[in-house]
């Protein structure tokens, strides 16, 4: 998934800003150990002059030996780290502190975008959709059992409409436990308001905690994307950037709303598949009937969900409605 180019210019000033704070603070270490240890400034001018003279030794004669200098170096920074134990420094006092070692702050390991950097664009994209705001009132924390009938029965498994929202509960509770020991997908069904989109929040919420990636999309915005992806040229520095397919947990949520044509099925069957091909998990939720998703999506669509996906119905009167008569409690 590409980014546009000033969402691009926001992550890149960021890792500008940690570069910047690492320099400052390597140099105020620095100046306060060559303060303690005035021997630790002068192995530093001698290493800086020594690779200095063999460089011009290299260019002018070609002569002089790498490895002489890697022994010369060794023994000026065996010395730096005994003066620096020596004086209750810690041993990397005098080398930069990344946020990230992998690329040091630069948001690349060679050509290609760190892992750090996918995090970012992902906490990029919640910041810009608000959805942090929502995830800090609907986790696990505020569910509330209190709007699910005791009387409210489903006639399939006889269970009580409270009942059945706990056995949901518990099984969103179980896929974020075990999320990085088994791979699984959720697919939460039932009627208007019940609790679904909440269910799926308070698993983005608990995952977002443990650094996941996790991506949401309402059904229409995601394959919006898909399509403004479809049909738009698509550079090579995007080709392995597609966090649709690729992220740790996404959750397409309300699917159904969106306008269903030949697109969209087509891309919802290569979406799941290609996610279950490389073994990502999935949430969807979707208001739709079993029986009216099968005839919306086609049957292969159906056929990989019921295979793959846990399925978890929901029952009970719309909480949003309750609410409303409740004075918005």
């Amino acid at each position: 998934m590409a980014l546009q180019n000033f969402q691009y210019d926001i992550i890149m000033r960021e890792y500008s800003r940690r570069q910047a704070q690492v320099r400052r603070e390597l140099e105020q270490r620095r100046q306060d150990a060559f303060r303690k240890v005035p021997r630790l400034a002068e192995i530093d001018r001698e290493v800086a002059s020594l690779s200095a003279q063999r460089a011009r030794s290299l260019l002018q004669n070609g002569t002089g030996s790498v490895a002489d200098l890697k022994k010369e170096v060794a023994v000026l920074a065996d010395e730096r780290l005994a003066l620096l134990r020596g004086n209750g420094f810690p041993d990397d006092y005098l080398e930069p502190r990344y946020i990230c070692p992998h690329c040091q702050d630069t948001g690349y390991v060679g050509s290609r975008k760190c892992s750090c950097f996918k995090k970012a664009e992902i906490e990029l994209l919640y910041t810009q959709s608000n959805i942090r705001e929502i995830l800090e009132k609907e986790n696990f924390e505020h569910f509330s059992f209190d709007w699910y009938s005791d009387t409210i029965k489903n006639e399939a498994t006889g269970l009580s409409a409270r009942e059945t929202a706990r056995r949901a509960y518990d099984a969103a509770w179980n896929f974020v436990r075990d999320f990085d020991a088994r791979f699984q997908n959720l697919f939460l069904y039932g009627s208007t308001g019940v609790g679904k989109t909440f269910l799926s929040h308070c698993i983005a919420h608990e995952l977002l905690k443990t650094a996941h990636c996790v991506l949401y999309f309402s059904a229409y915005d995601l394959f919006d994307r898909l399509a403004h992806t479809a049909f738009s040229r698509k550079s090579e520095n995007d080709a392995d950037e597609d966090f649709i397919y690729d992220c740790d947990l996404l959750i397409i949520d309300d699917l159904g709303t969106e306008l269903t044509n030949s697109f969209v099925s087509s891309e919802l069957f290569f979406c799941i598949n290609e996610r279950l091909t490389r073994r990502k998990s999935t949430v969807i939720s979707t208001n739709l009937k079993l029986e009216d998703f099968s005839a919306t999506y086609s049957e292969r669509t159906f056929s990989r969900i019921a295979s793959n996906f846990q399925m978890l119905k929901l029952i009970g009167k719309d909480i949003r409605i309750q609410k409303i008569f409740l004075g918005g409690k």
